[in-house]
């Protein structure tokens, strides 16, 4: 199983939707959140490229993007092969 980040905050409803699919397919993932650990934001931002909102989802180390992106490669039947690498 792929390893999978993702930067987020408790509320924001974008982070939720994104957690909700990785529950949804049974993902374990590093759930980094910005809102209780402040210093970790600047991580973020510079792992990706520079982007300052969340969620910001990595799979093995490989910036996707945010909640769309994730659902877009859903809808694409992409996730599934990236998360079984």
């Amino acid at each position: 199983m792929a390893h999978v980040e993702m930067y987020g905050t408790r509320m924001c409803p974008f982070c939720v939707r994104a957690r909700h699919l990785l529950k949804k397919k049974g993902v374990e993932y590093d759930d980094i959140r910005v809102d209780a650990e402040p210093q970790r934001r600047s991580e973020m931002v510079e792992r990706a490229g520079g982007a300052t909102s969340v969620p910001q989802i990595f799979i093995d180390g490989e910036h996707i993007g945010g909640c769309d992106e994730l659902h877009d490669l859903e809808r694409r039947n992409e996730l599934d092969p990236r998360l079984e690498q």
